[in-house]
């Protein structure tokens, strides 16, 4: 058996090439949607793609599925579980419970594992010329290393009332199903820590059957259905605004991208007009370069980790933007763009000086600047963490509007007061503080170095705990 795990650490998700090596076959699992990763593993290992599987409809990144299928003819394999409202709306070989699927010598059992979404399955795979014992089993967004899948996403994201309750009924019953497994048997899942699919993730890339019984929270509430109910749905992040269209995108026909495109540099004209037209304008730099210098208007998301989890946030799917960003950025932050279907990019610049506009500054503070302005009635101190942060501890008399929110939420704030942004380490109040601008805001600091930094000089902070 071949086996690679493929890892992308901008949005923490697992996809799997897994081949039979005197056959020549192989199957992916959970593809992204830049394919050319599982067509170069399968070139330089002699192997031929002839299966893709999904674990479930994803609501976090644009599969890759159909991309594949369209480029090397191999069949798809997808969930039939969960009833009339969860079935994927293009050809596919549909899967039930206990259904196999055979490639080469190996070959993966279908195990139905709703709870995270109803039509949600487990492959367990055997590798027959070893052994006829499953192996490894891999659970996309069920089993966690340290966590299980939130069966809050349908309801929170997609607006489907009702459906977290009933998915986390599921999720207890289908836990029961995954306790019964062979101790040995390795766990793959389709996310690590850093995932918004749960709360807890572990860092590490797999686990097993057993050590998950022992480690992982889920498996603490044997015979308690309530108590794991309650502490399942409890403090979840906010899933990102554009889990929805994902849910939608990756169940419904739609238009296929099956290369990386390359996008145009714009001419100073050409920027200029589009950036006076009012498109929105990305600026992928340095919280810190951006900072000290940046065009008008302009909303400052880094081009880390965090890149596309952001842009789907404050993008949407029928708008255009520009990116600012270097040459040999461009393939990588449009891999990253197009993993979440984000793909209308107008064009890029790389040098904001060679626009002419006159460039702005954002005002940094520092901790004791900070702590003169709490109590004082004329300056709003805005905390834009998630809510589950800001409950845990924040600083006395903040307000909490988390950021990927604040655009819908910008008559909460007071442009008649100073204003100051703080988050954990500065990364989401620059994003805060850049919308803020566009939104007309002007008297604006930022507390750049945020939570992390303010506890570690001692300074009192608020709990609700």
């Amino acid at each position: 058996m071949y086996f690679q795990h493929v890892y992308d650490k901008s949005l923490a998700q697992a996809s799997y090439f897994i081949g039979c090596q005197a056959k020549g076959e192989a199957i992916v699992i959970d593809a992204k949607r830049d394919i050319d990763t599982y067509l170069d593993i399968a070139k330089q290992n002699n192997m031929t793609i002839t299966h893709i599987a999904e674990t479930h409809i994803h609501a976090d990144f644009l599969s890759g599925s159909r991309e594949l299928a369209a480029v090397t003819g191999a069949k798809m394999y997808l969930s039939d579980e969960g009833g009339a409202d969860w079935q994927y709306e293009f050809n596919h070989i549909g899967l039930k419970n206990g259904d196999v699927i055979k490639v080469g010598n190996l070959s993966l059992e279908v195990l139905h594992t709703p709870g995270h979404t109803p039509e949600s399955i487990s492959f367990l795979l055997t590798d027959h010329p070893a052994t006829d014992e499953p192996v490894m089993i891999f659970t996309g967004d069920f089993v966690f290393v340290g966590d299980i899948g939130r069966p809050d996403l349908l309801e929170k994201a997609a607006g489907l009332k009702g459906t977290q309750d009933a998915g986390a009924k599921q999720m207890y019953q289908s836990l029961e199903k995954f306790a019964s497994l062979p101790p040995y048997i390795q766990v793959w899942p389709a996310h690590g820590a850093g995932s918004a699919c749960g709360k807890a993730l572990g860092a590490v890339p797999s686990s097993t059957v057993g050590y998950e019984k022992i480690r992982n929270w889920a498996f603490q509430y044997t015979n308690n259905e309530k108590e794991f109910k309650d502490y399942l749905l409890a403090d979840q992040p906010e899933p990102p605004k554009y889990f929805a269209m994902m849910k939608k995108l990756n169940k419904v026909n739609r238009p296929l991208l099956v290369e990386v495109p390359k996008h145009a540099k714009l001419s100073k004209e050409e920027f200029l007009n589009a950036y006076n037209k009012g498109i929105k304008v990305i600026d992928t730099r340095n919280k810190f370069d951006f900072a000290k210098a940046h065009l008008p208007n302009t909303i400052n998301i880094q081009g880390n980790n965090s890149f596309a989890t952001w842009c789907g946030w404050v993008l949407n799917y029928e708008e255009q933007f520009i990116l600012i960003a270097d040459d040999d950025q461009m393939d990588d932050i449009t891999r990253k763009l197009m993993r979440i279907g984000l793909d209308n990019i107008y064009g890029y610049i790389s040098d904001i000086q060679s626009t002419g506009i006159a460039p702005e500054q954002s005002e940094i503070i520092d901790a004791d600047t900070l702590k003169s302005y709490i109590g004082n009635e004329n300056v709003q101190i805005i905390d834009v963490r998630g809510a589950s942060e800001y409950n845990a501890a924040h600083i006395k008399g903040a307000e909490n509007i988390f950021v990927g929110t604040l655009a819908d939420n910008l008559d909460k704030i007071d442009k008649n007061k100073e204003v100051v942004i703080h988050c954990q380490s500065g990364d989401r109040a620059a994003i805060a503080q850049s919308i803020l601008a566009r939104n007309g805001f002007k008297n604006m600091k930022n507390y750049s170095a945020g939570m992390a930094e303010w506890k570690k000089l001692n300074n009192k902070v608020v709990s609700e705990n």
